[in-house]
């Protein structure tokens, strides 16, 4: 998921000043004299070019085109890169499926925000489709090699393993997506530390644990100008691929004895967010089997447009309860994750959402403990919530925008949000689960809870299974 929110490449200005160098830039305040002509911004990229080259052992395959950009002509590129690179009914997905996670507000204007953001936030980019590297015009002479850096490490690799393609291999799978962009960002973000220290004689191997450092660039990003006013996972996402893929690049750099062996990383990319956020299990070759859903056009009718099915990851499920629950909570839970899939589909009529989330966890007792924490997440989203039923690790309730569902059995939940009990009942019957419990008497819930204390019956083995 959070490739949906940054589908180029692009480095950050709170990212510039990397390291212990963090300093707040001023944008199109700083004065004329300090950013650098044409020509010694073309000197300088070709030197810094032959650099990288040397620093991350990728040769100059051939000659690159540089060009610096006004913010307008920024602006230009955001807009036209968004509709070349999704379908009209692939943003409106995406938009639904945020906002009916409860992600961004429903009244917000996404691709409006994000442009807006963006056009102040990038300090450079290098487009893998013209192969050209870009920098801002605004940007000091002292910050443009560091911007250098990072983006022409992009334009290596792009020479050597063709990024756009290897992105798109990746396709449909979202968080498979949003896995490889941490790749691309958390290496450049790397090559740039180490840029930055190649005078004192030192590489990645020297470097301590990256971590702690970017937990500060975190901090700094809630009172960045830019990023002050966005929505939590909207910060998160544009700063997971540089600083989760830091991380990950770092450990990767350390086990595979420095860059010849990081690139291996191209050959077999991670597979999912979770494989970034705990580079253990990409080390190990540990991913979870797929998750499926029935055929929800069949099951709920005509009156229902699927806009998309897709997979949300651990990064989304993290960023999901750190939105109602507490960080320690998120934390805790979402390296459970072990595999999910949800759908985001449009009444015709009325145009309501509708999403349909399945999730699978690494155990039964993970999935009791989860029951409860996600029970409360939903409680907290629909504060308007009304006939509440509850039975042993079963919620349903009614709200402002729709029945909400919630059941898990064994390892794994299905949640429903925005359709009425006989739709979830088909869903349900044809995922061969037993049927879930029925108030017996509509909005007693306390006492219907009382009525449902047996334990439940386990999901037969081999649906269990199989998924």
């Amino acid at each position: 998921m959070a490739k949906r929110i940054a589908g180029f490449t692009l480095i950050l200005l709170l990212l510039v000043p990397a390291f212990a160098l963090a300093r707040q830039q001023k944008g199109s305040s700083t004065p004329p004299a300090a950013v650098a002509s044409p020509q010694a911004f073309i000197r300088a990229a070709n030197q810094v070019l032959k650099q990288m080259s040397q620093l991350i052992g990728l040769p100059i395959l051939h000659p690159l085109k540089e060009s610096l950009r006004s913010k307008a002509e920024i602006r230009a590129y955001l807009v036209r890169e968004e509709k070349r690179d999704k379908h009209p009914r692939k943003r409106l997905a995406d938009e639904l499926t945020l906002k009916q996670f409860g992600l961004i507000p429903r009244a917000f204007h996404l691709n409006r925000f994000m442009v807006s953001l963006l056009t102040q936030q990038i300090a450079g980019y290098y487009d893998p489709k013209a192969k050209e590297f870009y920098i801002a015009n605004w940007i000091p002479i002292s910050d443009q090699r560091m911007v250098m850096a990072h983006e022409l490490t992009h334009a290596l690799q792009d020479q050597h393993f063709h990024i756009d393609r290897w992105l798109k291999a990746a396709e449909p799978n979202d968080d498979a997506v949003a896995a490889r962009h941490a790749v691309l960002e958390g290496s450049a973000t790397i090559s740039m530390i180490e840029y930055e220290l190649r005078g004192m004689g030192a590489n990645v191997n020297d470097l301590p644990d990256i971590a702690p450092f970017t937990a500060m660039i975190i901090g700094k990003a809630s009172s960045s100008p830019g990023l002050q006013n966005a929505p939590p996972y909207i910060r998160d996402s544009l700063l997971f691929p540089y600083l989760s893929g830091a991380i990950f690049t770092q450990r990767l750099l350390k086990a595979r004895n420095g860059w010849p062996g990081f690139y291996t990383v191209f050959a077999r990319p991670p597979v999912s967010t979770q494989q970034v956020m705990q580079p253990s299990y990409y080390l190990e070759d540990k991913a979870p089997p797929p998750v499926v859903l029935p055929d929800l056009k069949r099951l709920l009718g005509r009156r229902w447009t699927q806009l998309d099915q897709n997979i949300f990851g651990e990064f989304g499920l993290q960023e999901i309860l750190k939105q109602y629950l507490d960080t320690t909570q998120a934390n805790e839970f979402a390296p459970d994750w072990w595999g999910d899939r949800y759908a985001i589909l449009e009444n015709r009529r009325t145009k309501a959402p509708l999403l349909v989330f399945r999730l699978r966890l690494d155990s039964a007792e993970h999935t009791q403990q989860f029951f409860t924490a996600y029970s409360a997440l939903l409680r907290k989203k629909h504060a308007t919530a009304s006939h509440v039923f509850t039975a042993p690790e079963y919620l349903q309730f009614d709200s402002a925008h729709g029945s909400v569902f919630f059941d898990c059995r064994a390892d794994q939940c299905l949640s429903m949000e925005g359709a009425g009990r006989a739709a979830f009942d088909r869903v349900v019957k044809a995922m061969h689960w037993p049927r879930p419990p029925r108030p017996t008497a509509p909005g007693t819930a306390a006492g219907a809870a009382r009525a449902s204390r047996a334990p439940r019956a386990a999901l037969p083995a081999a649906t269990a299974a199989s998924l």
